[in-house]
């Protein structure tokens, strides 16, 4: 009884139905005329018998053609109203980047979403595998008051990664500046929390956010349990929590010493079965760009993660960041930032380090001073030595921030692909 619904009242699609059938029964008709009367009419109506059955076939094609054209329109208007239009762009775009490499980026913070940006558009088959270590701001907040996992990074890269309109993106990015209670928190982490708690379940709220912003690919936390990131000090001190581990001062005004190493509390966190499919499916693996100590690493001294990049035949890359960061990486050359990696997992995490080498302008570099954050030098060489390959050049971005070029850094992660399944590697 179900299909008798399309010849409901107001459907709107039953006159291109019958068009449509009109336009077979034409078409079928032309050609039994054509084929069976040919014996028959041919010898004294050759002319006439010719034009008719040429026209009755054409006037079939036409029909069927506008009827499948008006049908498809009729369910576009309903799906995409607004987008009726661009009806085989899209269809041509999701085709062409369903072809794409299978990607997992790890990482988490601004330096995952803005390279989201950028692989989205040459391919759909993107994993972000993303850190929940984050306790500040409007994440850390709902953290403590509903014991749930930060939603922060996670809503950052469902936002990257979205096809929905631009008036839903500008919504989950939405950050409200007054109200008690409400002020500093984003309407997106709100959303994804009030789903955890309507679903029970974190990993189901990022699925069904996924779905209202139509989202390219899929993201994924690296870990369901609720850890936080301790950093151990070169003096032996330790800090706990990933807000506090980049601060310079502690709370009594005193110098804190710089980081030695991460680890997570509790020590045994899991792995998600979704972030390990994707590691082991994966063409690339992708660390990076982002913070090295709160943002990359998190991800990696989760139970399993490291384990399933080392089996895996993806090309492993490293992005190294663009400028140093007070408090994590002062000082830092490439080489250190790698180093740090290799030193809390293994020495053959990476294959490959991506490295910018294009001047960064003076006005931006005095800029960035008042932060006490400084270019990044890029040893290239020393890199090498260490037995990872070094893909360098212009990879920024340089307006009134420096940033990595999503668009550049995507194409070379493209490249890199290909060219390394081009030699068997």
């Amino acid at each position: 009884m179900r299909w008798f619904k399309w010849l409901y009242p107001g459907m709107r699609i039953k006159r291109w139905i019958f068009l449509f059938t009109l336009g077979i029964s034409a078409v079928m008709f032309s050609a039994g005329f054509l084929w069976f009367g040919y014996e028959r009419y041919f010898a004294t109506h050759k002319a006439n018998y010719l034009v008719f059955g040429t026209l009755l076939f054409m006037a079939g094609i036409i029909m069927m053609t506008i009827g499948i054209r008006k049908m498809v329109k009729s369910f576009v208007t309903v799906f995409l109203p607004r987008r009726e239009k661009d009806l085989v762009d899209i269809i041509f775009r999701q085709r062409q980047l369903s072809k794409g490499p299978k990607i997992a980026v790890i990482g988490g913070g601004t330096g995952l979403s803005v390279l989201l940006h950028g692989l989205k558009e040459v391919t759909s088959n993107i994993t972000a595998i993303v850190t929940v270590a984050d306790d500040g701001g409007s994440s850390g907040r709902l953290r403590t008051e509903f014991d749930v996992l930060p939603p922060g990074d996670i809503r950052n890269c469902l936002v990257a990664l979205a096809d929905a309109e631009g008036l839903m993106r500008e919504l989950f990015q939405y950050r409200f500046t007054e109200g008690e209670g409400l002020k500093g928190h984003s309407f997106g982490n709100l959303f994804i929390t009030a789903l955890s708690k309507i679903t029970g379940d974190f990993d189901k709220a990022i699925k069904e956010s996924s779905k209202v912003l139509a989202i390219r690919g899929s993201v994924v936390p690296s870990t369901l349990n609720k850890v936080t990131l301790v950093a151990k000090r070169a003096d032996g001190s330790e800090t706990s929590g990933e807000s506090t581990i980049p601060l310079t001062t502690s709370p009594s005004g005193a110098k804190v010493s710089p980081i030695k190493r991460v680890s997570l509390r509790p020590d045994n966190a899991k792995a998600t079965p979704e972030a390990l499919l994707a590691i082991k499916e994966a063409d690339s693996i992708v660390l990076g760009p982002g913070s090295l100590y709160t943002s990359i690493l998190p991800n990696l001294l989760v139970d399993g993660i490291v384990e399933a990049i080392l089996r895996s035949r993806a090309v492993k890359i490293y992005i190294c960041n663009v400028m140093t960061q007070h408090g994590e990486t002062d000082g830092f050359k490439a080489s250190d930032h790698l180093e740090v990696l290799i030193r809390h997992t293994h020495h053959a995490l990476v294959d490959y380090a991506m490295i910018n080498s294009a001047n960064i302008p003076g006005r931006l570099q005095e800029k960035y001073k008042s932060e006490m954050a400084y270019p990044v030098e890029p040893d290239t060489k020393k890199i090498r030595e260490m037995g990872v390959g070094v893909v360098e050049g212009d990879m920024i971005t340089a307006d009134d921030y420096v940033r990595h070029n999503a668009d550049k850094i995507s194409k070379r992660i493209l490249d890199l692909i290909y060219e390394v399944r081009g030699t068997g590697v």
